[in-house]
């Protein structure tokens, strides 16, 4: 049964965020709000949750995983990033987006797309979320929360308790965060392509 965390939106309570992050690193698969609606995350080497979140969206391996950074530096960390691409994802973060770059040796193999070597990355515009990983000290591996054959993303916690109780391990409840997944540019390629169009505009990427 999953445990259910109310958070408050604008001032987070910091026990409760360190009580989240413990059960990260003790392995758990959390639900939690972003700005660009509800998310499935754990940490970055947790196998067990990786699969655990294939299973609940049944997704492929070609599914783009996503590193949800606190900031610019620790998002390089992760991914390549050249003088032209590191202008345009700047310009951008914080917020509704998700790019999709090489990946670095400090990402887990099975997170990587099996022919291009990428991984999504993201910084979000959202304090609950920043104080996740804030606390955490590393990216949280994230998934949108899109069930399959749904069009889209569960929005509210107490429902997402309530169709995913025996599958997450902790949802995180702090009000709603609206239905518009991330806009995804991928920068792998020479020029930046429009994977999704979703909250984040993009017009600056055309």
């Amino acid at each position: 049964m999953a445990k259910y965390f109310d958070v408050h939106p604008a001032n987070p309570q910091p026990r409760t965020i360190g009580t989240v992050v413990d059960s990260l690193r003790s392995g758990a698969l959390v639900a939690y709000p972003t700005d660009s609606c509800y998310a499935l995350g754990c940490q970055l080497g947790n196998r067990d949750a990786i699969d655990r979140i294939r299973s609940i969206r049944n997704l492929d391996d070609r599914h783009h995983f996503t590193l949800v950074c606190h900031d610019f530096a620790q998002l390089a960390q992760f991914v390549r990033v050249d003088n032209d691409v590191f202008r345009a994802v700047k310009a951008a973060t914080p917020g509704s987006y998700t790019f999709i770059l090489p990946a670095t040796k400090e990402v887990p193999r099975q997170l990587l797309h099996p022919k291009k070597k990428t991984v999504g990355v993201r910084i979000p515009d959202h304090v609950v979320t920043q104080a996740l990983v804030s606390e955490l000290g590393e990216p949280l591996l994230s998934s949108t929360l899109l069930l399959p054959d749904e069009e889209e993303p569960l929005t509210q916690g107490w429902e997402i308790k309530e169709r995913l109780d025996h599958e997450v391990d902790a949802v995180i409840d702090s009000g709603d965060c609206g239905t518009e997944p991330t806009t995804v540019i991928d920068f792998s390629g020479d020029e930046p392509e429009i994977v999704r169009r979703g909250a984040g505009d993009t017009s600056r990427f055309e």
